[in-house]
């Protein structure tokens, strides 16, 4: 199994950035998708994730209204739409694919929002 994120870099606060993660090795449509990340000192945190199906959604409250979260199930991709971006978004962003009890992660993409 490979979960492979793309799509991180620098950007000004207000900015957008859309982060991808391509999953191989799994039946992707049985999987929620959840983005999660990391910044410097500070534990992993949930930022959002979308069911199996891509009905249903949920966002950490520091989030709400600046990310998107969306699968593709026919490309086996889950994307991270980012606008309104601030300096405490600056973080390494993880895709994981979870089934039950088990999960899978990807290695990770930088993103830094600063001026």
């Amino acid at each position: 199994v490979q979960l492979v994120e793309s799509g991180g870099g620098s950007v000004q606060p207000g900015g957008s950035l859309r982060l991808s993660c391509a999953a191989s090795g799994l039946t992707f449509s049985n999987y929620v998708m959840s983005w999660y990340r990391q910044a410097p000192g500070k534990e992993r945190e949930l930022v959002a994730f979308i069911s199996s199906t891509g009905r249903s959604t949920n966002y950490a409250d520091s989030v709400k209204g600046r990310f998107t979260i969306s699968r593709d199930n026919t490309k086996n991709t889950v994307d991270l739409q980012m606008n309104s971006l601030k300096p405490e978004d600056t973080a390494v962003y993880y895709c994981k694919g979870s089934r039950g009890s088990g999960s899978y992660w990807g290695q990770g993409t930088q993103v830094t929002v600063s001026l």
